[in-house]
């Protein structure tokens, strides 16, 4: 075996995930020892390739820059009616931007709520998803620091590198690719990447993950550890950033704080995973769906209160619960009254509440101003202050070092041809996260 030593060998790999995870490295492996060594020291000396019977080898992909690609997208006709999958055609990426073919995407309630359309803009026909892991196709004009081949994340949002944002260490708002939900065309051109026999079709936040191959604006995309497995760090590109982010980066509970989560979904759980990953040793998770209580202890939650259970106003609850307030709160439902409780619950002298939810835009935040003479603070937070490019990276390395665990947010998958399922389970109730496989 010895004798393999300073050779170069090329050699079969069984899964795609595996020939993308090794692009541009030097790789080692254990040979099995189904050879005798007699048999292996015969290769000394020699160059021993092998085939890579993979569907799209590095070169292929290629071969496909500038180029129109046809492929299947989940298409979006009208609000709330079922995806269709279509044959669509994606134009090559333009200057600053990057083709991704997209192996894995999940649904998020953003989608689901733009889907459907209530109390906002309709933007149809329209290409959904924006929570996926994918592989970068082809590069347009400009692009320096992406390949074909690079394992990638998009995001609904951007990172510049050049605005005022991007340049301070305390924001990620960056002023070129801040989230615009309207906007369906590339902001380059004003034009869509995505057509179907001449009938442009719109993007969705700049990322339209349910097709096959999108374009997306390189300023949205970060390239990371290829050894981690696409199928679950997609769940980084949104939901779980934005929860976990909340707790780590903006609430930053202290080593035996004590946090209440308000809401106990995908994105509520993360923030509650952040919590415990500081060390709070209290996390009193606050949901008006007692069924859920029973699975978010697995994500840290300690104990429960359900609004309803209560005629007094839950921040009261919580006071009395707490000797006199949680430490740290953050809401992550969007509902104004659940708001207003996480800043109201929160300990008077150095109690601070973030806000994750996204409330109606007509909703009114109603509090007394004695509280903040009192020194509670209230904060906001976008996408947990994560910095795409510059941050999730280094998340990804916190998972593939276990100090995150992401598989337990995955209660579905579903291939491509099914995607509406995901759409089922979750106006139903049943999902956290559901991975589409878009091979499927």
């Amino acid at each position: 075996m010895w004798r393999t030593a300073c050779q170069v060998i090329s050699f079969h790999l069984h899964k795609k995930k595996e020939m993308w995870s090794t692009a541009g490295q030097v790789i080692s492996f254990h040979l099995p020892l189904k050879k005798r060594k007699e048999e292996l020291s015969s290769t000394a000396g020699q160059v021993i390739s092998f085939h890579l019977p993979l569907k799209k080898k590095k070169e292929e992909m290629s071969s496909t820059a500038g180029q129109i690609i046809r492929c299947r997208a989940a298409v979006s006709w009208e609000a709330g009616k079922p995806l269709v999958i279509e044959e669509v055609e994606v134009a090559p990426p333009q200057k600053d931007e990057v083709r991704l073919k997209i192996l894995f995407t999940s649904l998020c309630h953003t989608d689901v709520y733009f889907w459907e359309a209530k109390g906002q803009n309709p933007v149809f026909p329209r290409i959904f998803g924006h929570e996926a892991g994918g592989i970068v196709e082809s590069v347009g004009e400009g692009v320096t620091d992406l390949t074909p081949g690079d394992h990638v994340l998009p995001f609904f949002t951007g990172e510049c590198g050049e605005c005022v944002h991007c340049k301070s260490q305390e924001s990620n708002m960056c002023d070129l690719l801040r989230i615009n939900t309207d906007r369906g065309v590339m902001i380059g051109d004003g034009k869509s990447r995505f057509s179907i026999k001449g009938q442009p079709i719109y993007h969705f936040l700049g990322t339209s993950t349910f097709s096959e191959y999108t374009v997306v604006h390189v300023g949205c995309v970060a390239k990371i550890n290829p050894s981690a497995p696409l199928d679950i760090v997609c769940l980084l590109s949104c939901g779980f950033s934005t929860g976990f982010g909340a707790a780590y980066n903006v609430a930053k509970p202290t080593k035996g704080s004590t946090v209440a989560v308000f809401g106990l979904g995908a994105v509520g759980l993360a923030a509650a995973e952040g919590a415990r990953v500081s060390g709070a040793s209290r996390i009193i998770g606050v949901d008006i769906n007692p069924n859920r209580f029973q699975e978010a202890k697995k994500f840290g939650v300690t104990e429960f209160v359900n609004p309803k259970d209560s005629k007094k106003p839950v921040q009261e609850v919580i006071a009395e619960i707490t000797n006199g307030g949680v430490d740290r709160s953050i809401e992550c439902t969007g509902n104004i009254d659940a708001m207003i409780s996480a800043f109201e619950c929160v300990h008077d002298g150095w109690g601070v509440a973030v806000l994750v939810g996204v409330p109606h835009k007509d909703a009114v935040f109603k509090t007394h101003p004695v509280n903040f003479l009192n020194e509670k603070t209230l904060k906001g937070t976008f996408f947990g202050n994560f910095k795409p490019r510059s941050d999730i990276p280094s998340i990804v390395e916190k998972y593939l070092n276990k100090e995150l665990e992401l598989e337990k947010f995955i209660t579905h998958e579903v291939p491509f041809s099914e995607i509406n399922k995901a759409f089922e389970y979750m106006l139903n109730g049943e999902s956290l996260r559901c991975i589409i496989h878009m091979e499927g």
